[in-house]
């Protein structure tokens, strides 16, 4: 089983290389119902994961010059300290395994609407992006930017972006998820950012926080180090072999079906429990 589980693991690198994002929310998955981890520990664990290939990520984005360290800088303490309360709330016994496992269930099927809105409105929103360059956990957003900051004109930029970042902290602390379907509508809405700019930013965001949100947990579950290492390490390689073979291969038809897969996942997960 392990082999299988670390083959899943380049599996989800790949995926990620390949559409951009989404990958790393099968981490958990695997974990749990492949090798036998306890949910609490598998979140844990997927933190580093998220972590360590999001920072992998940074790299083609920086040398195209699409992070934007200000706005990271302005939503990253938000996401950290968010990270590490929502991973110090899930160690407390008022959230069970059960009641952690309901909430992954549910952010897997709004990650899957948000891909599958995504796909369907790409053409027509006409945001054309390089996802050889993705890296890592960030969907892409073509929904109807333009219509949307309305509605958050008259929030000042520098409590509207903090803000949301402790939101997306917390729910990454307690499910272990990179949110990048909802830091990179916030960048684009909020902070009015490039989208190519705002997904580069975003992997800066996932990183850091990431880090705060697995000290949140360590110390109170336990954690499986070796396994930790090697199963990132896995998706590091394949998130390598998805960005070589997207060159190849157009995100788009795969994203749809990627959604899809996600959807029969939660699926199985919600009744697996």
């Amino acid at each position: 089983m392990m082999i299988i589980a670390h083959f899943l693991a380049i599996c989800i690198g790949v995926s990620l290389g390949l559409i951009g994002g989404g990958g790393s929310i099968l981490a958990v998955p695997i974990l749990v119902y492949v090798l036998g981890v306890p949910i609490k520990s598998a979140i844990a664990m997927s933190l580093v994961t998220i972590g360590a290939v999001s920072l992998i990520g940074i790299i083609p984005h920086w040398q195209q010059k699409n992070v934007n360290f200000q706005t990271a800088l302005l939503f990253s303490p938000g996401a950290m300290v968010g990270a590490y309360m929502g991973a110090r709330l899930a160690t407390l016994p008022i959230v069970t395994p059960t009641l952690q496992h309901l909430l992954f269930v549910a952010v897997m099927f709004v990650a899957a609407y948000v891909m599958l809105r995504n796909s369907q409105n790409k053409s027509s929103a006409n945001l054309e992006l390089d996802v050889i360059s993705n890296g890592v956990d960030a969907q892409l957003l073509t929904a109807e930017v333009n219509s949307s900051p309305s509605i958050y004109e008259r929030i000042p930029r520098w409590l509207a972006i903090p803000t949301e970042g402790f939101g997306v902290g917390i729910l990454t602390g307690l499910v272990g998820i990179g949110g990048g379907f909802m830091i990179i509508p916030t960048l684009v809405i909020l902070g009015n950012t490039p989208i190519k700019e705002a997904i580069g930013t975003s992997l800066v965001i996932m990183t850091f926080k990431s880090i705060t949100g697995f000290v949140g947990y360590w110390g109170h579950v336990p954690i499986d180090i070796d396994l930790m290492l090697t199963f990132t390490l896995a998706a590091s390689v394949g998130m390598l072999i998805g960005a070589y073979l997207s060159k190849f291969i157009a995100a788009q038809k795969l994203e749809t079906g990627f959604a899809y897969f996600v959807i029969a996942i939660a699926i199985f997960m919600l009744f697996k429990w």
